[in-house]
């Protein structure tokens, strides 16, 4: 009978609650075309635990040897997947931003950009090698985090180094209806600070926010609502009766039996 009640008594609260916007960036117009220009998309920073893949071209075969020394190969079988990958080799960018390279010793790159950082490389390979070298800089160990009210929480490896959130949540499987889309919560760390932001997926503003596009180890949270809550006190609740309603009908049992 009690299971009949509380069963009652959630379709009840659930029913009575108002309706939440599940939708995407709501305020859009839907009977109208928009373009804008795309200003907010920002070319990610080598940062200490950075790991790179800093590959060497040159004419000369002997050079390519000694300058290549450093390469990550993906896992093929699950790309996504980092743990899963044996990272034997590549550059790690230290605490203090440097990186140690073949014949060239401490090189340090933290704060540059991959374009600045191939700039970097160019300009002291020359001291060693004739001619103009290639250098080819990728990150090994770009990464997302979404977790809370998801489908798929994960850590997402993200090969093309650039994403935005609204990938990295279809990557995570979406938003469960309970995941505030009005109130996502991203956390940053750069240049050794850490920054915690609120974004508003609700509204298309957001789509012009510096958080829209994620950088390497930004970690996603989607929060769940007051009914996610309500929902766990309840099953909460539901056992402790019946541990209750168990032990109580044990102590009878003992009673009418024995006494």
């Amino acid at each position: 009978m009690y299971k009949l009640f509380y069963v009652l008594l959630l379709t009840v609260a659930f029913s009575c609650r108002p309706g939440r916007n599940l939708v995407y960036f709501s305020d859009l117009q839907a009977d109208s075309d928009q373009s804008t220009n795309i200003v907010n998309t920002i070319e990610p920073k080598i940062q200490p635990d950075d790991l790179l893949s800093i590959t060497v071209s040159t004419l000369n075969p002997e050079s390519n040897a000694l300058f290549n020394s450093g390469i990550l190969l993906p896992n093929i079988n699950n790309p996504n997947n980092i743990s899963g990958n044996a990272i034997k080799e590549g550059y790690l960018v230290d605490k203090n931003g440097f990186i140690s390279f073949p014949v060239l010793g401490q090189i340090k790159l933290a704060g540059l950009s991959k374009e600045e950082a191939t700039k970097k490389m160019i300009s002291e390979l020359k001291r060693y090698i004739k001619g103009e070298p290639i250098v080819n800089i990728r990150y090994l160990n770009f990464k997302v985090t979404v977790i809370g009210e998801v489908n798929r929480p994960a850590t997402l490896a993200v090969p093309t180094e650039k994403i935005n959130i609204i990938e990295a949540l279809g990557m995570a499987g979406d938003m469960t209806v309970y995941g505030k889309r009005e109130n996502v919560l991203i956390i940053r760390e750069k240049e050794g600070k850490r920054t915690i932001t609120r974004i508003n997926l609700n509204n298309k503003e957001t789509l012009n926010s510096p958080y829209f596009y994620l950088q390497q180890n930004d970690v996603v949270y989607v929060e769940p609502d007051k009914s996610r809550y309500r929902a766990a006190q309840a099953n909460t609740n539901r056992t402790y009766t019946s541990v209750v309603v168990g032990i109580i009908s044990i102590a009878t049992l003992i009673i009418t039996r024995f006494f």
